[in-house]
């Protein structure tokens, strides 16, 4: 018997960190750390923000976000990110597949629920920091 703790089953499609940022930067240009917590409540862990900043680079590179250094009067300079028009067309291609998926993902569930009852399991409320 293992003394490890269980690892939970990945819940997010691959790859869901990129619409995730594209729709945040769609509600408003932001830097790294604020999208950092506007990403908790998607679902995405602040774990790593390394892979937040490869993605958004990534995305840069792919013409579908902006970038430009902003001044700061409480400490350095930042990066800001923005959306650009194919980062817009992305976002909206993103967003009719992950509808696709919840679609065949509602019959998969609807069919089950004929052998099981299944209730999604709570997760606490991410801690909201004061500032």
């Amino acid at each position: 018997m293992s003394t490890q703790p269980e690892k939970l089953p990945e819940v997010l499609p691959k790859n869901f960190l990129r619409p995730c940022l594209l729709l945040l930067l769609r509600e408003r240009a932001a830097h790294g750390y604020d999208l950092l917590e506007r990403l908790e409540p998607l679902g995405v862990s602040r774990a790593d923000p390394g892979r937040l900043y490869r993605a958004l680079r990534a995305l840069e590179a792919e013409g579908l976000v902006h970038s430009a250094w902003e001044a700061s009067e409480a400490g350095p300079d930042r990066r800001i990110y923005e959306l650009t028009r194919p980062g817009m067309e992305s976002l909206h291609a993103a967003s009719q597949s992950l509808l696709q998926t919840q679609l065949v993902l509602g019959t998969f569930l609807s069919r089950y629920s004929e052998f099981v009852a299944l209730t999604p399991q709570q997760q606490p409320a991410p801690a909201v920091s004061a500032r």
